[in-house]
């Protein structure tokens, strides 16, 4: 497809294929929705970030907004910096301006946790310079399938298993947003393609030393097991019910027994001691969350000593 014919798509925003026309329906509902003139886009060349990049496109010609393109180079692969050029050059053809973002720690191990730090990090501090309130990613179903099986591994309880949320406060007052978690890694393969022609693959999908690899690599006879992602999906989207409702008490506690002063954290340890067990850890790990202004909370249960002293 010729540039001229795919940039007609983007501000017919896919009028002509009615399964595209639906997703790009929901996704301007969501930015709709939040009445932001500023957004920024989380871009990494694969399909996902290319169809998310198309849709917010499509989305500017209709909407009064400034949308930043931005693409993170963790410099872990000798080609990175070329494969980022890459990107850029291909969105260039469709008056897409891309910023790129050069990673310039060293990353030994965890490799990719703290790249997800060290991503949102940066992507924050752009936000924070350019104004932006909104960070949108392209996470999919198949991510939220992984997500929940990588967590369900570890042992997981509702919070973790109830896996990705739509919407995520980071640093402060930046929101993570996740439109695409209800679509499919195949819808968005097809807007990708239909809108720059190409997609970029990148190598470390394929490393099975990756646990959310290995799990990828399991969809195939799963599915031909009767497991099937759509199912789990919404079994995923009930947890997540269920999640909401703990969520809403639990805000009401930690309002009521926490105090925060002078970049201090108080506990009422009197009001602490009379809630249960889970509740107890629930309060203590968004403490060390808002305390460190980490991104997500601590995973495992065994360090808290919790029991009320003599």
């Amino acid at each position: 497809m010729s540039k001229k014919n795919s940039n007609v798509i983007l501000k017919n925003s896919f009028k002509n294929y009615e399964e595209l026309s639906h997703i790009y329906l929901s996704f301007k509902k969501k930015l709709n929705s939040f009445k932001k003139k500023f957004f920024l886009i989380a871009v990494s060349g694969g399909p996902d970030s290319l169809a998310l990049t198309a849709l917010a496109k499509a989305y500017s010609y209709e909407n009064k907004c400034k949308i930043y393109y931005v693409l993170v180079d963790h410099n872990l692969r000798k080609n990175s910096s070329n494969e980022a050029k890459s990107v850029k050059k291909l969105l260039k053809k469709h008056q897409i301006t891309l910023n790129i973002l050069k990673n310039k720690k060293t990353i030994i191990k965890n490799i990719q946790s703290e790249a997800r730090k060290i991503r949102y990090n940066l992507l924050a501090n752009f936000c924070k310079k350019k104004k932006i309130k909104m960070i949108l990613t392209a996470h999919n179903l198949e991510d939220q399938v992984e997500t929940f099986f990588i967590r369900l591994s570890r042992g997981s309880g509702l919070q973790g298993l109830s896996s990705m949320k739509q919407i995520y406060k980071i640093n402060g007052n930046i929101r993570l947003i996740r439109p695409l978690l209800d679509f499919k890694k195949k819808q968005l393969i097809k807007i990708s393609e239909i809108s720059f022609g190409k997609y970029f693959k990148d190598p470390t999908n394929r490393n099975t030393k990756y646990l959310r690899t290995r799990i990828r690599n399991l969809k195939s006879s799963l599915e031909t097991s009767g497991i099937n992602y759509d199912r789990i999906f919404q079994s995923i989207k009930n947890l997540a019910s269920s999640r909401d409702t703990l969520d809403y008490y639990f805000n009401k506690i930690y309002k009521d027994i926490i105090i925060k002063k002078n970049k201090k954290i108080f506990i009422d340890l009197k009001k602490f001691y009379n809630i249960n067990q889970e509740m107890k850890v629930m309060v203590l790990k968004r403490v060390i969350k808002d305390f460190t202004n980490s991104y997500y909370t601590t995973r495992s249960k065994k360090d808290y000593q919790l029991n009320q002293p003599d």
